[in-house]
Parts: C-alpha cells; sequence; structure tokens
C-alpha cells in the first residue's frame, strides 16, 4: 500500500465536503466567508500559548488542489451518489484564492484571541478547517509545553528526544520544530536537522554498551569514532561503576548521561569523579520521563546539570495533550452585504465579524493587558501607563499570494524569546499563574448585541 498524502485537500472531516457539495448544489459556492481560529479555553496550569503552526498551514493553502484520483474517490463515495458532475469540476479547477491573517509564530497568545482568520469563497475555507485546526493546535501545545520546560531549566540546554514517543513520525518531526521555536536548544530527530535545519544530537543507547563485553570496552570504542563529540551513557549496569570507568578514562568527551536512579544524588557524584579525575569541562545531562517540574525539583535540589533531554512529556504535552481549537464562521458577503454570524449555546458562543487583537504594554515593555475588536477599529493611547496597542493579527496571504516570505524558524525563535520574556513572570508560573487581563471592545459588545437581537428575532417561517 502506498503512503497516503499527509498534506492533501482530503485530509479533512467528510462533512467539510458534503457541505461544501451543498454550498455548490444552493450556488453559494462564491459566497465569500470569514472564519477565525482561536483556542477556546486554556488548558489547566496555562496562563499563555505560544503560537505555532503558521508555516505549515500557509503551505498547505498554497497547494490545495485535487488531484484526479481524490476526485475519482469522491465520485465513489456513497454520500455524494446525488451531487452534479459539475461539483467534482469545480473541485478539479479550485485553488486557495482567498486572505489570510494571523499572529506571528512565536507570539504569545491567550484563549477566544483569534490565531488565524481567513476571509475566502466559502468552500475554499470550509475545506481547509480540519487541516488548520490539527496543524495549528498541535504544534501551539507542544511549543507552549516546551515553553514551559525550558522556563524550568533555567538557561541550561534541553533537547527534544520525543520523536519515538511522539504520536506517528509526522508528529515526531512538528514536535521537533515547535520545541526548538519555543526555546529547545537541538533535537534528536535527524529529518528535522534536514527539513527545518534545525541542530540535531545523539548519543548512544543501552544496546550500544550490551554489543561489547565489557563497558570500558565499549566507551573507548564509541570515543575511538566520535572523539571529543561523544557523550557517554552510564546507566547500562551501574550508574556510578560507569561514572569510574568515564572519569579514569584519559582522553577528552563532550559529556556524560544519566537516564535513570537518583539523578540530584548520582549527578553529584558523577560530578565528584569526573573533576576529580581532571573531566572538569565534560558536562552531565539527565534525561528520562522529564518535565518541566522535574526538572525544577533536581535543579532545586542543587543537581549538578548541564542539559536535559526531554522526550515523551514534551511531545505529547502529558499534561495537556490537547488544546480547544475551534474554527468558526463569523460573517458571510452575500451580494455585496455583510452578514454578520455567531453562535449563541450555553459555553460554546462565538462572537461575530473579523477581529482584531490589540497588545497593550507598559512604559517598561512588558505586556499588559489585551483588547479583542473588530478588525477596523483603531487603538490609540490607553490611561494607566499603558502604551498604545500593537495589533498582533497580521496579514499572510491576499488573493492565494504571499506577498511577502515568511520569518525564518531562526527568526520564529527569536519573536517567541522576546515575547516570553514580556510576559510578566507571573503569567509564567508552573502552577497556579496569574490570569492575563483579556477584555472585548465595546463596538465588538455592540456587534454582538445586534447579531444576537436579529438571530433571536422569530422566524416568519414559523
Amino acid at each position: 500500500m502506498k503512503s497516503p498524502n499527509a498534506c492533501g485537500p482530503l485530509l479533512t472531516d467528510l462533512y467539510e465536503l458534503t457541505m461544501a457539495a451543498g454550498y455548490f448544489v444552493h450556488n453559494k459556492h462564491n459566497e465569500r466567508a470569514t472564519f477565525e481560529l482561536s483556542i477556546r479555553r486554556l488548558p489547566e496550569h496555562r496562563s499563555f500559548l505560544l503560537a505555532a503552526g503558521l508555516e505549515q498551514a500557509v503551505e498547505h493553502l498554497q497547494n490545495l488542489k485535487f488531484s484526479a484520483d481524490d476526485l475519482r474517490f469522491l465520485k465513489r463515495h456513497p454520500m455524494f451518489e446525488r451531487v452534479p458532475a459539475a461539483f467534482f469540476d469545480y473541485l478539479a479547477a479550485m485553488r486557495f484564492s482567498g486572505d489570510l491573517w494571523a499572529v506571528p509564530e512565536g507570539s504569545v497568545v491567550f484563549a477566544e484571541e483569534p490565531l488565524l482568520r481567513i476571509t475566502a469563497p466559502v468552500i475554499e475555507a470550509q475545506i481547509a478547517e480540519t487541516y488548520l485546526l490539527s496543524m495549528l493546535t498541535y504544534q501551539t501545545m507542544v511549543a507552549t509545553k516546551a515553553a514551559r520546560v525550558v522556563e524550568a531549566a533555567e538557561g541550561r540546554r534541553v533537547v527534544e528526544f520525543g520523536s519515538r514517543r511522539a504520536h506517528g513520525p509526522q508528529a515526531g518531526l512538528l514536535a521537533a520544530r515547535a520545541a526548538y521555536l519555543a526555546g529547545c536548544a537541538a533535537t534528536s530527530n535527524t529529518l528535522a536537522g534536514k527539513e527545518f535545519g534545525i541542530p540535531t544530537v545523539g548519543t548512544a543507547a543501552h544496546s550500544w554498551t550490551m554489543a561489547f563485553d565489557h563497558e570500558e570496552e565499549a566507551f573507548n570504542a564509541f570515543l575511538e569514532v566520535f572523539g571529543e563529540r561523544s557523550t557517554l551513557l552510564l546507566d547500562t549496569y551501574d550508574c556510578l561503576e560507569g561514572a569510574r570507568i568515564a572519569a579514569n578514562i584519559r582522553r577528552g568527551y563532550r559529556g556524560v548521561r544519566l537516564d535513570s536512579g537518583d539523578i540530584v544524588g548520582l549527578s553529584r557524584e558523577v560530578r565528584r569523579l569526573l573533576d576529580t579525575h581532571g573531566h572538569i569541562d565534560a558536562s552531565i545531562m539527565a534525561s528520562g520521563d522529564l518535565n518541566e517540574y522535574r526538572i525544577r525539583e533536581y535543579l532545586q535540589a542543587g543537581a549538578p546539570l548541564d542539559s536535559f533531554g526531554v522526550g515523551t512529556d514534551l511531545v505529547v504535552s502529558r499534561d495537556a495533550p490537547s488544546l480547544s481549537g475551534i474554527f468558526k464562521l463569523v460573517e458571510m458577503e452575500r451580494g455585496g452585504q455583510v452578514c454578520y454570524t455567531a453562535k449563541f449555546s450555553d459555553e460554546k458562543a462565538t462572537w461575530p465579524g473579523r477581529k482584531q487583537v490589540f497588545r497593550y504594554s507598559s512604559a517598561t515593555g512588558s505586556f499588559a493587558h489585551d483588547v479583542i475588536g473588530r478588525a477596523r477599529e483603531e487603538r490609540g493611547e490607553e490611561s494607566g501607563g499603558h502604551m498604545g496597542a500593537e495589533p498582533l493579527l497580521r496579514q499572510v496571504m491576499e488573493n492565494g499570494k504571499l506577498p511577502a516570505a515568511l520569518p525564518s524558524l531562526a527568526e520564529i525563535r527569536g519573536i517567541a524569546a522576546s515575547n516570553l520574556s514580556r510576559l510578566p513572570q507571573r503569567y509564567r508560573r508552573l502552577e497556579a499563574p496569574d490570569t492575563y487581563p483579556v477584555r472585548r471592545s465595546r463596538a465588538l459588545e455592540e456587534l454582538m448585541e445586534e447579531v444576537r437581537d436579529r438571530c433571536m428575532e422569530p422566524s416568519s417561517l414559523t
């Protein structure tokens, strides 16, 4: 069986395509619609998110094209047996022709703030929903987790080790990207190095040591090939005995890795052995089911650790393994008129109209509060010492084209570092963080009331 297309237009929920066919049959397919993607609520112990995944979202829209094979599959599907052939002709010619606005990758964002806004013929926007939600929510989830892990490491290197624990190879690749833009120093995923230019690192597994008759033989054999770049894994048999063997090796090496046991106690004794035998420059890396809480625990106990390899908890964000992403219709253009749309259901209400997020900063440059307003609002100076607002959503695509190149991953990494440094520490606490203030503008609240009044009017059909 050949591998499926991991980014083609059929990578969507079937109801996106059934709605597309319905729009076409009822001659609504050329009506322009605006959808917004946001996170409904923040996970527990999170007071912010770090936006990620926009580059792959743009690539998907740029390459949105139904192949002849895709269309043959849809024509045979029982749901489409009554759909006219003209619909499939429409899909064959369809390309994304809309506008895309988004917050830059690496931006700190909060619940209910649009991360992305699409205005396009309704079918083009609707079909993209599943892919966009999957891409942005997954990478944003991992980037946010990585930012927490990096914060806990207090300046020490964090290496993403999670590909073998990710929910599939593609997830592992994207996790490496998201973790790097959030501040991780490197990844173990070799393909991520090739595709994204992320620094890649590797040590050796326990199988290397077990492939030799003696641990000392294994260490020396590894050093013979990789020299001073070598990191020796100590805990295949007995960690302290492995440390003694490593400490007595005369040639230099990069460091050692501890993957199990009492990391705090072992790291202290390993540091003493290395220093006593002249390996004062050899670093100590810890790995093995690490997360931000365990790293904080080790460092608060004074463990002399120089770097951390973090895998499972990072790529699956074990304590917050999903985000409540939504992609909702906020307005339609019909006959030159704009019709604003919203949901009013309990706990799942949405707000109408194209929106912008305005971010206010203090005189020192720290983020102070956000206002979600209508896209055409202008936000000037505010009282209370807060500076004029910065609009977060920026145009990324116009009429299906990129007006300017997207930032490089290195530039996105810089955006993330700047955003995180400007977010006051009380919002970055690992537990019980303060809630960052986000409010809605008066103009947006007034629009919501207008739409509510219109939608709640008795129907002429009853």
